[in-house]
């Protein structure tokens, strides 16, 4: 069955749609401006119920040419603010030491149980030598509360070292810049939901960009990217 069956517009233009307000920080408004210049007369809010159905999917279905083996096993985790219906809700996020993104997780709090859920679902599914040896952080002590915990469910290597070294964190505080880049536009979410749904088609957009699935692509560039996400699809327009 389709993934856009009983949508008024081809799977394609629906893909456009995502796939351009995900990765280039725009309005929804003005991504229906740029869709009308294409012949694609389309409401903003229809364009912002599209990206929160296929911008999660479209990261589920990637997640594994985009999170690959392969990472540093050196990793800089923090976390970033987002302003969700006036409250502020936490993204902690990891990336390696060559900036790569490794996961992301939105959560309401920030504590030490948010810290171990984070880095619990980024090591979810890692064979023992794709785990980090060595994780750098702030000094937030929530941080060596959720690895001692992780280490004694056995989660976590015993032998992983917990860095909190300002200067090494450089790294991902600049890829925060850039994710806020793109957030910009949104202003506000209404919902932690929503919010969640659309940062996972930021963070893919981004993984994608940094060029984390590029073996797996048939064409390099920004082509490829598009046509990878197509055949995640079954959408072939070539």
């Amino acid at each position: 069955m389709s993934d856009f069956k009983g949508r008024h517009f081809r799977g394609e233009v629906i893909l456009w749609a995502v796939r351009w307000y995900c990765r280039y920080g725009i309005s929804y408004r003005d991504l229906e401006t740029m869709l009308a210049e294409r012949g694609v007369n389309v409401d903003h809010s229809t364009i912002y119920r599209w990206v929160r159905r296929y911008a999660p999917e479209t990261e589920k279905r990637l997640r594994w040419y985009w999170k690959r083996p392969g990472f540093s096993r050196s990793w800089r985790v923090d976390e970033t603010y987002i302003k969700v219906k006036g409250k502020w809700a936490y993204l902690y996020r990891a990336v390696d030491r060559d900036g790569d993104t490794i996961d992301f997780y939105l959560s309401p709090t920030r504590n030490a149980k948010a810290a171990q859920r984070f880095l619990g679902k980024a090591v979810n599914g890692l064979k023992d030598w794709e785990k980090p040896e060595t994780i750098n952080t702030d000094k937030a002590p929530t941080y060596g509360i959720a690895i001692g915990e992780l280490k004694k469910d056995g989660k976590m290597l015993d032998t992983v070292t917990h860095r909190q070294v300002k200067y090494l964190n450089n790294v991902i505080e600049a890829d925060h810049g850039k994710l806020r880049q793109l957030i910009k536009p949104v202003r506000a979410f209404k919902t932690l939901k929503t919010a969640y749904a659309t940062i996972k088609g930021f963070e893919v957009m981004r993984a994608l960009k940094k060029g984390q699935a590029r073996p797996w692509q048939q064409e390099q560039g920004v082509v490829g990217e598009v046509r990878l996400i197509e055949r995640q699809f079954g959408v072939y327009t070539f």
